[in-house]
C-alpha cells in the first residue's frame, strides 16, 4: 500500500493529464505531452494513472451513494449531488443526469489510459518482464472498468489499443453485452496468466488473485457458475493468502488509526485512498457522513429502515420488534426531551434502556454500519475529538455537535452511516471531508466467499454452499446455518439462495453491491418500487421511489447520443 501511496503523491496532476484521451465525445483528444515509455520510471507512473482514474466520481468514488437506488438506503432531496442522485432513486431521473453520464466517462477515461499504456508497451525497449507485467495491470484495469459500464449500460462501443484517437472512430455504435464481456474475459484471461501472484500490502496493486477474483464475479453475472466456481476456489485455494479479517468494523478505518484494516488479507482490490486537501486522491464522504463528523458533512446518504430490519438476532432469528418491544410505543422507545435551550437531554424516554439491550441481541454488523439511536459516534466539533450520541427528541429538538449530540444536517430522525465516516479525524490523518483516507474495497475475500456459495448453490451442491455461508457469519459470531433451530435451517437451493441474498445485503451494505445484486437477480423493481422513505419513527420524510424495470440498465446519456447518433438507448429512456 505504502507503494502506491507514495507514487500518487509524487505524481504531479498535469503528468496524469496527458494520458486521459477520454471517449467522451465532448473531450476530443487534444495534444498531449509524449510519455518516453522505454523508461521503466516513466511507464510505471502511467500505470498508477490509470489506476488513480478508479478514484472518479464516475467509478468508485462515491459509489455508496448508489445505494439510493436500492432498498438499503435512500437520498435526501438537498444539495444539488444528492438532488441528481435523489431523483435517480427515485425513479424520475432522464438521460441527462449526471449519475449517468458520471458514470460512461469515468470507466471511459481510465479505459483511454490503459489503452495508451498497452499500446505504447507494445514496442518498448523496457525489459520483458516488467514490459508484460505492467500490461497485465493495464488489460486488468481495462477489464474492470469495461465490466463496470456492461453492467451500467449492457452493451457498449469497444475501444481498444488500437485506436488512434481520430474523432471518426469515436462513433462508433454499441457492441452487444456478449462482445463486451468476451473482451472482459480476453483481458482477464491474459492478467491471471501475468500478474504477480501477490502484491505485498499493496492492496491496490492488481494481483493474479484479484484477476481470478474479477474473472468469477464476470461469470457468475452471465450465470456461468461452474467456470466462476473454479475461478473462485483458485482464490481459495491458490496459496494467495486470503483471510477473513478478525474484526468486521476495522475493514472500515484507515490502516494506522486504531485497528483499523482497510489494507489486510480480506481486500484482495481495492482503491487506494489517501486524506488531505493537497492529494486529491481520498475517499469523498462529505454526502455520508453527518455534521458531528469531521469537516461537517451533510448526510445526503442515509440507511433505510428496511435494512436496519434485516440484521438478525444473535440467535439468528429474524427482527421481530414485538419480540422486544410488543406494547411499547415508539415514542416511549426514542423521543427525547431536551432542556428550554436545546442543549442537553433532561429527559430520556423511559424504555430506551430495553432498546440498547435490543441492539446487543443483534448481528454485530448492525452497529458497525448503521449510527443507531441512544448509541455513541466518535465525532469531531470546536477543532476536537468528541463522543457524540445519537438522540431523538420530542417536538422536533435537535442539539449540535458541540454539546456532545449526532447532528442530521436536515434535522430528520433518520438512521445515518457509521461505516467509511470518520471517527474523530482519522487519528490525524483526513484534513478535510472530500478526502478521507480509508480505502474502497473492490473485492473482498468474503464476497468472493458468498459468491462461490451462489455457484454451489446453482449447481446443486447445497451443503457445500452452506459451508462458505457459514464462515463470512463466524466471523460476527452469528450461529451457522443447519447448526440446530428450526430458523437456521437451509436444505433446498431456495432456502440457501436466500440465506445467500440475506447475508450479502448485510455483509456490504454501502460498499455499491447491492444495486447490482438485485440486478442480476431480477429483484430491483420488486425490492425498490414503492418503498417509502421513512424516519425512525415511521414518517414519509422523503417520499415514496418508483422504480421500474427500465433501471435494470442505466441511460446511455442522452449528451453522447447527441453527438453519436449511432448510439442505440436502452429501453424505456
Amino acid at each position: 500500500m505504502k507503494n502506491m501511496k507514495r507514487y500518487l503523491l509524487g505524481i504531479c496532476a498535469c503528468s496524469l493529464l496527458t494520458m486521459t484521451s477520454c471517449y467522451d465525445l465532448e473531450q476530443l483528444p487534444q495534444d498531449a505531452v509524449v510519455i518516453d515509455f522505454n523508461e521503466p520510471q516513466k511507464a510505471y507512473e502511467s500505470l498508477i494513472g490509470v489506476y488513480q482514474s478508479l478514484n472518479s466520481s464516475g467509478v468508485y468514488n462515491g459509489l455508496y451513494s448508489l445505494e439510493s437506488v436500492t432498498d438499503l438506503g435512500w437520498s435526501t432531496n438537498g444539495w444539488w449531488p444528492a438532488y441528481d442522485k435523489y431523483n435517480v432513486g427515485m425513479g424520475i431521473a432522464n438521460a441527462y443526469y449526471g449519475s449517468f453520464s458520471d458514470a460512461w466517462t469515468g470507466q471511459y477515461e481510465g479505459i483511454a489510459r490503459a489503452n495508451n499504456i498497452i499500446a505504447n508497451l507494445e514496442n518498448s525497449t523496457i525489459s520483458e518482464g516488467i514490459r508484460i507485467q505492467y500490461t497485465a495491470e493495464a488489460r486488468f484495469l481495462r477489464a474492470l472498468l469495461y465490466n463496470n459500464l456492461l453492467n451500467y449500460f449492457g452493451g457498449v462501443p469497444i475501444y481498444d489499443e488500437t485506436f488512434t484517437g481520430d474523432a471518426s472512430e469515436m462513433k462508433k455504435p454499441r457492441n452487444t453485452a456478449d462482445e463486451v464481456r468476451k473482451f472482459v474475459l480476453d483481458d482477464l484471461a491474459y492478467a491471471c496468466e501475468n500478474l504477480p501472484k501477490t502484491r505485498g500490502d499493496s492492496v491496490g496493486l492488481a494481483s493474479e488473485g484479484a484477476a481470478y477474483a474479477l474473472r468469477g464475479k464476470v461469470y457468475l453475472y452471465n450465470k456461468e457458475y461452474e467456470k466462476a466456481k473454479a475461478d473462485f476456489l483458485q482464490v481459495v485455494n491458490g496459496g494467495y493468502g486470503y483471510i477473513l479479517n478478525s474484526s468486521y468494523a476495522s475493514l472500515f478505518r484507515p490502516a494506522g488509526f486504531e485497528d483499523g484494516a482497510d489494507n489486510c488479507k480480506e481486500i484482495i482490490f481495492a482503491v487506494e485512498n489517501m486524506g488531505g486537501s493537497a492529494t486529491p486522491y481520498g475517499l469523498n464522504v462529505q454526502f455520508l457522513g453527518n455534521r458531528a463528523s469531521y469537516g461537517s458533512c451533510i448526510n445526503t446518504n442515509v440507511a433505510s429502515q428496511e435494512l436496519v430490519n434485516m440484521y438478525e438476532c444473535t440467535d439468528g432469528k429474524p427482527y421481530d420488534r414485538d419480540n422486544f418491544f410488543k406494547n411499547i410505543s415508539d415514542e416511549d422507545l426514542y423521543l427525547s426531551i431536551f432542556d428550554e435551550n436545546g442543549q442537553k437531554v433532561v429527559t430520556y424516554p423511559p424504555e430506551v434502556e430495553k432498546l440498547k439491550a435490543m441492539y446487543a441481541k443483534r448481528d454485530p454488523r448492525m452497529d458497525a454500519t448503521v449510527i443507531l439511536p441512544y448509541t455513541i459516534y466518535r465525532g469531531w466539533a470546536n477543532n476536537e475529538a468528541i463522543d457524540c450520541e445519537m438522540v431523538l427528541a420530542k417536538d422536533g429538538y435537535f442539539s449540535y455537535e458541540g454539546n456532545g449530540y449526532v447532528r442530521n444536517a436536515y434535522n430528520q430522525d433518520t438512521y445515518l452511516w457509521r461505516k467509511f465516516v470518520q471517527e474523530y479525524d482519522w487519528g490525524g490523518t483526513i484534513s478535510d471531508r472530500a478526502h478521507s483516507p480509508v480505502n474502497w474495497p473492490v473485492i473482498r475475500y468474503a464476497d468472493v466467499l458468498l459468491m462461490l456459495a451462489e455457484c454451489y448453490n446453482q449447481t446443486g451442491d447445497q451443503a457445500s454452499a452452506v459451508s462458505y455461508i457459514n464462515q463470512v457469519r463466524a466471523r460476527v459470531n452469528m450461529p451457522g446455518l443447519n447448526s440446530g433451530p428450526a430458523w437456521l435451517q437451509a436444505s433446498t437451493q431456495d432456502q440457501v439462495f436466500e440465506r445467500i441474498k440475506h447475508e450479502r445485503a448485510v455483509e456490504f451494505a454501502l460498499e455499491g453491491i447491492r444495486f447490482f445484486d438485485l440486478q442480476r437477480w431480477g429483484e430491483l423493481v420488486e425490492k425498490t418500487n414503492g418503498m417509502k422513505q421513512t424516519d425512525i419513527m415511521g414518517r414519509l420524510v422523503g417520499g415514496v421511489k418508483t422504480i421500474d424495470s427500465k433501471y435494470n440498465l442505466w441511460a446511455i446519456p442522452g449528451s453522447e447520443i447527441d453527438l453519436n447518433k449511432s448510439l442505440e438507448q436502452n429501453t424505456g429512456w
